[in-house]
């Protein structure tokens, strides 16, 4: 078997056009380096997150000095339901899409293919739900968190301090370790930094403005944020699609070949392990977002029913979310907020899943690595290098000052 019919595998795969492809010119190594442009646009960046911050800080403080009234709950925790819908859109999607999104989906697409972007595309059918049907009962109950509305709906202090206490412990052990994880994978590729630094820094920015500001400097932060994480995301998709050579090269031939360094090795017994050559390609279904009820990862009835249910619970019930809906000014805010939020819903799939798929079809063999010593190699990680797929992206195809846009 020649060379090419090693990397590519027509027995299996005979509809791949792959036998006369002729791979995109690729990025070299070198060019994933940061330079004074990208630390001044770091630099500018947390000014500009850190000053957007505090500036909403102060001048709610000069407003309620200037009318002689003091800063309530209301004020602090729902930004004294003032708030337009468009920063209520903003703030919704900005607080569900965090590092975590970008590292997960970019590394599952990179692995599997099109159907991780079915999460995001629920999502919108959710919010809607959120905003037609729970925001009403909320704001007609008058409450401020998910807790408080137990204790109205159901009276007595216990389910009301356990709702409280669940919900700090999923937070702590589920979305900030996974969003605090993926945000220090990212700095650690960018700028080479400890991982435990790096984590201790994202604390540390976050704290300055959430804990001095509350809920309205919160949301005008992550209003900055969406218009920064579309603007970076978006110019991120263009410049991927042309290195990979057109979104039709993607879907026709890059990302369905296989990888092809190291397909054996030796494990801790000694044995030679000789990993199947159909392991090294994506699966047959990876342009498909309804797979097959058998399909091991992602299996239709799960996507449509099984998913509703933890999407009902985070977008509808989980005290982030209803937060931000909370502190629209009107109930009809509100539900455009929910509506905004939905639309951008749709876009995580062009900023985050092809993405993945183009560092995959860009670098097969580190991102696509099959064996620990070849993984380990491109990524210091002997279970697999997909998580670094959107970091390696943006270090590579991005120029120099866009880099950590």
């Amino acid at each position: 078997m020649n060379s090419i019919s090693n990397q590519y595998k027509p027995s299996l795969y005979s509809d791949r056009q792959c036998w006369d492809y002729t791979p995109a010119e690729k990025p070299t190594d070198g060019s994933d380096e940061l330079n004074g442009a990208d630390y001044g646009v770091i630099g500018g960046y947390f000014a500009l997150v850190i000053g957007t911050g505090l500036g909403v800080t102060f001048y709610g403080s000069w407003k309620r000095k200037k009318a002689g009234a003091e800063q309530d709950a209301g004020d602090f925790f729902l930004a004294s339901r003032s708030m337009f819908f468009i920063p209520v859109a903003a703030s919704l999607f900005s607080s569900n899409i965090g590092s975590g999104h970008f590292v997960g989906i970019a590394g599952t697409a990179a692995d599997n293919g099109l159907a991780v972007g079915a999460f995001e595309w629920n999502a919108m059918i959710v919010l809607l739900m959120l905003g037609w049907i729970f925001l009403p009962v909320y704001v007609a109950a008058g409450i401020s968190t998910m807790p408080e509305y137990l204790l109205e709906r159901f009276g007595g202090q216990r389910i009301r301090g356990f709702l409280a206490i669940l919900s700090i412990l999923l937070y702590i052990f589920t979305k900030i370790s996974a969003d605090l994880f993926a945000g220090s994978v990212f700095i650690q590729v960018a700028l080479g930094w400890n991982l435990y630094v790096s984590v201790v820094f994202l604390l540390a920015i976050t704290a300055i403005y959430a804990v001095t500001g509350g809920l309205k400097a919160v949301i005008y932060v992550e209003g900055v944020q969406t218009v920064i994480m579309l603007v970076g995301g978006f110019v991120l998709f263009f410049m991927g699609l042309d290195q990979v050579g057109g979104w039709g090269k993607l879907f026709e031939t890059e990302f369905q070949c296989a990888a092809t360094s190291n397909v054996t090795y030796e494990n801790d017994d000694g044995l030679t392990i000789t990993v199947p050559e159909e392991c090294t390609y994506p699966p047959d279904n990876w342009n498909h977002i309804l797979r097959s009820p058998d399909d091991p990862a992602f299996p239709w009835p799960g996507v449509i029913f099984g998913m509703v249910v933890g999407s009902v619970w985070y977008w509808c019930t989980d005290q982030v979310i209803v937060q931000r809906t909370l502190s629209a000014k009107d109930l009809s805010n509100g539900k455009l907020g929910c509506v905004g939020a939905a639309f951008f819903k749709i876009l995580p799939v062009f900023l985050m899943v092809v993405p993945g798929m183009i560092s995959r079809a860009l670098w097969p063999d580190e991102i696509g690595c099959k064996t620990p010593e070849s993984c380990m190699a491109a990524c210091q990680s002997e279970v697999g290098c997909t998580n670094v797929a959107y970091p390696t992206l943006v270090m590579r195809v991005l120029p120099n000052g866009l880099k950590v846009e």
